[in-house]
């Protein structure tokens, strides 16, 4: 076993922020350790939002047109973020993902190629969410195994992202799961206001439960179903838009509000009062989501240093590299439902 690794992490979700870029130091002494070094957020210009935003309904044939410019993106990106950094050993890279209905046998993330590899001369690896759906699995969420390795300390992390998923470990099992939408509907609100966002979530704050709403939102067949389950932006697209639009005369700011109040009771159910739960990503810069959340649940909800709140997934799809590179498991059966645990990612070498 190689015992130290210097990775590059890439990460592009799906509220379409931009390209996380971390690099992250791991170290193997009686479990793995890791130290963030570097991290930046290349953000997407409106062009790209558009683009990648419209791309699942796009053909086959402009996907792979598209991919060719995002593969383009993604290199001068890491090519200008690894400039002042010591030899890396590789670029561990999660992709931009355009479709994912597992249930179909579906997952696609553009991005991670050999045309990646030779364009930041460096091996690539990438691809992990493919493999365990051929196995039966959701191909997601892939999180859990870098929380089970790297953050012992808590009882359960929670990631809000574009979507919200948590994972929890029960003895030597770890429990993982999509929750809910979060800022893919929350941003896409907050555009009617002109703005990226809801900053801290001030107009929810400011505004009022819509409860024909609040309810409907909480009839949703998805949060009937018990884990392995996931979710991806067409599921926001036939569920959630519909839903928004039968309340189209009602103010921004109420939805806004119903819908942060739906997210805090989707979550809340998840744990335990005697839970500390690490929270990240960009929903947990969002005031209004995170008192809401702590009035609803006695668990603890802690919040980490900023670059680990903004950048976890991207430091954790590094780690995913790091394990794929030693041959072991990667993706948890317990977490996707795939028929095994298995070691998934596909590497590509500058030089082939």
């Amino acid at each position: 076993m190689n015992s130290n690794y210097l990775v590059i992490g890439a990460m592009s979700g799906t509220s379409l922020d931009g390209l996380d870029l971390v690099c992250a130091k791991f170290n193997y002494e009686n479990g793995w350790t890791f130290e963030l070094t570097k991290a930046n957020t290349y953000a997407y210009t409106l062009a790209w939002k558009t683009k990648l935003g419209k791309l699942a309904s796009q053909s086959n044939k402009k996907i792979r047109a598209v991919e060719m410019e995002y593969v383009r993106l993604l290199s001068d990106c890491i090519n200008d973020f690894k400039q002042d950094l010591p030899p890396v050993d590789f670029i561990s890279s999660h992709g931009h993902t355009v479709f994912h209905q597992p249930e179909k046998g579906i997952t696609l993330q553009i991005g991670t190629t050999l045309e990646l590899s030779k364009q930041t001369h460096l091996p690539v690896i990438g691809d992990f969410r493919s493999q365990d759906v051929a196995l039966g699995g959701q191909g997601a969420p892939l999180v859990p195994i870098g929380d089970l390795h790297l953050f012992k300390d808590y009882t359960a992390c929670l990631n809000l992202g574009g979507f919200a998923n948590f994972s929890s470990s029960s003895g030597e099992e770890v429990i993982a799961y999509d929750l809910c939408a979060v800022n893919t509907v929350l941003n896409l609100l907050a555009a009617k206001k002109g703005v990226d966002y809801d900053d801290q979530g001030h107009f929810a704050q400011s505004g009022k439960l819509l409860p024909a709403l609040y309810e409907a939102l909480s009839a949703l067949d998805f949060y009937s179903k018990k884990g392995p389950k996931s979710l991806g932006i067409e599921w926001v697209n036939q569920e959630i838009i519909p839903l928004l639009t039968q309340f189209d005369n009602a103010k921004v700011e109420d939805k806004l509000h119903t819908y942060t109040q739906h997210i805090a009771h989707q979550i809340s159910t998840s744990f335990s009062d005697r839970d500390r739960v690490l929270v990240t990503g960009g929903g947990a810069k969002n005031s209004y989501l995170i008192k809401t959340l702590r009035e609803r649940s006695q668990a603890q909800f802690i919040l980490p240093s900023a670059d680990l709140i903004d950048f976890k997934e991207a430091l954790i799809f590094a780690f995913l590299g790091v394990l794929r590179k030693e041959n072991q498991i990667n993706c948890l059966s317990s977490v996707t439902g795939a028929r095994t645990n298995h070691c998934s990612g596909i590497i590509f070498y500058p030089q082939d």
